[in-house]
Order: structure tokens, then sequence, then C-alpha cells
């Protein structure tokens, strides 16, 4: 994380003294992520193949955790952490590195932690995953519901594993989740965690993203959480196979129908929102770069996207800055690495504007950042973190 992050609260002007101390809570499986960039092609079998870059950090929910706090958001994670080396690399990374505050996670004694190796080729990544499902701590309530009983795991970004004789970690669930003015969660087919009723009667916002059906039913009453949700923000697939539309912004719209906020990202052609309450609607083309490496781009657009409704911006510059950041996001090595600051949004801001080449009419989309910004920042690019483990000072 960059150490010259100007300090900014996004949420300065709307704090009360008796707000919560917790402006997000999240909860699921941290792992180890290990990602191999400037591969040329896919490994091919039978030999051995060198990567030009790697990186090594906190995966899994850590990648959102960290996209909130590098934001400016209160951020708090109930976790399981491995008992070994990797789990107390991860731990110090969120605690000392990010500031998020663990008081609700907690070591599993003899468990190791779940790891993921991703590459990234050719524009997209290939991932191999490894891990057990943790033994919830005593008292904790358990999730209901089909998934829960087999296993499935939530939608976490790079972390999500594959399928294998080994059961994908699953999310700890605590008893009482603190109050707090927001929760992300990973919503599954036949599942229902009932941390999200509490939190949300607690008045906190829901935001949820989804993963595969492997059922293939794509039912949105097998979504029981999804009734408590202020925003769903599923891709565009994932959208129209839901609403039984050929058309992203239909489903968008179908979903308004479901929950106050419907956001479908669409790749490269950006996102569309429609809030259900109002029927107004907004379109944010995606911003061009050269990707470096796709891993946590999903979590850092939705920890972008919940930022600015916690900030109570516009639904557009909502959808603006959670693609800007995304985009942001893929220059740099994957996951939590890679999640910007307000110092890399400060230094793009302030380069954009001096290209030649930029349409200013698109550069008026971004102006709602002069307000937010500093004057002045560093260059770009900076250095986000340093991307390995072991090295000591």
């Amino acid at each position: 994380m960059s150490t010259d992050t100007p300090g900014i609260d996004p949420l300065q002007a709307l704090r009360a003294p008796r707000d919560p101390a917790c402006d997000v809570f999240l909860t699921g499986p941290v792992f180890l992520d290990i990602i191999f960039t400037g591969l040329d092609s896919a490994p091919v079998r039978g030999t051995e193949s060198w990567a030009r870059g790697m990186g090594s950090s906190p995966g899994g929910v850590a990648n959102m955790a960290t996209a909130l706090a590098r934001l400016g958001l209160r951020t708090s994670l109930a976790a399981a952490f491995g008992d070994d080396h990797y789990g107390e690399y991860c731990w110090d990374a969120l605690e000392q590195g990010e500031g998020i505050d663990l008081s609700m996670s907690h070591t599993v004694p003899g468990w190791h932690s779940p790891v993921t190796v991703s590459m990234a080729y050719e524009g997209e990544r290939t991932m191999v995953s490894h891990g057990h499902e943790a033994p919830a701590p005593a008292g904790t309530a358990a999730p209901t519901g089909t998934a829960a009983r087999t296993g499935a795991p939530a939608s976490t970004g790079a972390a999500a594993p594959t399928a294998a004789p080994t059961a994908a970690p699953a999310p700890a669930f605590p008893r009482c989740p603190p109050r707090a003015r927001a929760a992300i969660a990973s919503l599954a087919p036949g599942r229902s965690e009932p941390w999200v009723a509490t939190a949300a009667r607690n008045g906190a916002l829901i935001f949820a993203d989804v993963g595969w059906d492997e059922t293939g039913r794509w039912d949105l009453d097998a979504l029981p959480d999804l009734a408590h949700c202020e925003a769903f923000l599923p891709n565009a697939e994932e959208a129209m196979r839901y609403t039984r539309t050929d058309c992203p912004r239909a489903a968008a719209h179908a979903l308004a129908e479901r929950v106050p906020l419907a956001v479908v990202t669409l790749g490269a052609e950006g996102a569309y929102a429609v809030d259900g309450r109002t029927g107004a609607a907004a379109a944010v083309p995606a911003i061009e770069v050269e990707a470096l490496d796709p891993t946590g781009a999903g979590d850092v657009f939705v920890a972008g996207f919940v930022t600015g409704t916690l900030a109570d911006w516009p639904l557009a510059d909502r959808l603006a800055f959670a693609g800007l950041t995304a985009a942001l996001s893929v220059q740099e090595f994957g996951g939590s690495l890679s999640a910007p600051g307000w110092a890399e949004i400060a230094a793009w801001w302030q380069l954009i504007r001096t290209c030649a080449s930029q349409d200013p009419a698109a550069l008026e989309r971004y102006a709602f950042l002069d307000d937010l910004l500093p004057t002045t920042a560093r260059a770009w690019p900076l250095r986000r973190a340093v991307p390995t483990i072991g090295f000591r000072q």
C-alpha cells in the first residue's frame, strides 16, 4: 500500500457521534494468493514455464477487505486464519498493513491456510486452489441450505477454489456481526447465512455478488438472502441467466424489481445500474487500460461502488468510480496487492488531464474527483506493495 495516501475519508461529512464504529463488515475465507504474470501462453503439459513477474498476498475475501480499507472505509473482517506462516503473514498484512479490524477473526490451531496459484496470460487467468474447510468457532451460527451442507464456496475473486476432492473453506459465520453502515455478502443457491439477516436488521445496507450457479437452475428464489439486499451486483452473464433475458440492461431492470439497486458489470463495456426505488438508470463505459492481471478486479469494483453509495454520491458517479478503481487494479499484480488507494486515484487523475489525446467530454465524467482529491499528487505510476513474502526489515 502506498505510504503517502492523502488520508481521505469519503464519509467525513456524514459521520456523527452515534454512528457505528464500523463502516463495512464482511466475512469469508482468506487464501494466500500466489500470482504469476508475464506468461506468454498457458503452461504446456510436461514442460516448465517461467513467468516474468510474481506476487503474493492475502486473497479470497481479503481482496475485498483491502480494497475497502484503501478507500478509507473502516473495515471489519471475520475470517479463519491458518495456524502456519501463511496465516500469520496474511493476518499481519491485513491488520498491520491495511488497518483492517480482525477482532472477529480467529486462528485455527492445526489448520493450514488455503492457497490459490493464479497464472495471468492473454488477458485472462487460470487458477489452481487447495484448502480444507475450517472448523467453525464454538457457538457460531452455521449457514443453512443445500450449499451450506455441501461446503460450496462463496465467490471471492482469485480465491474461488476449483472442484477437487478437498472441500473449499467455508465462510466464518459470526454469531452477531458488529453494527455497520454496510455489509458485503456472496450469495449462493440454496444457502442462507444467518448473519446477513442480523446485519440488515441492525441497519446495515447489504451489498451482494453471486457466483456461477453450478446447479444450472438460475433461480432468484433460490437466493434467500437476496431479500435482505440493498444492492445486487452480478456480471452480465449471471444477470441474464437469472432473469431469463438476452440483454444486460433488460436484466438490470428486471433485477431492480427484486432489489433497490441492481448493478450489472459488462466487462470491457463498463457497467449499467438501475435504482429500483426511483427507476433511474445509469451507464458508464469502461476505461481502456493495458491489463497485467485481472485477479480481484470484481472485488475492487464492488468496493468502489460501496464507497460511493455510503458517501451518497449520484448513481452515475458511483458507477464511474467503481469502474475507475477496477481499471487501476488490473494494471498491477492481482488480488489485494493491486487494490488502489486515494494516492493512486489522485495520481491517475493528475496524469489523465495532461494527455492531449483525451476526449474532454469523457474526462467530464470524472469531474466529481476534483472535490475529493488533493490539488497535487505524486507522479504516476505508484508502487503499491512489496509483492512477495519473506522480506524482513
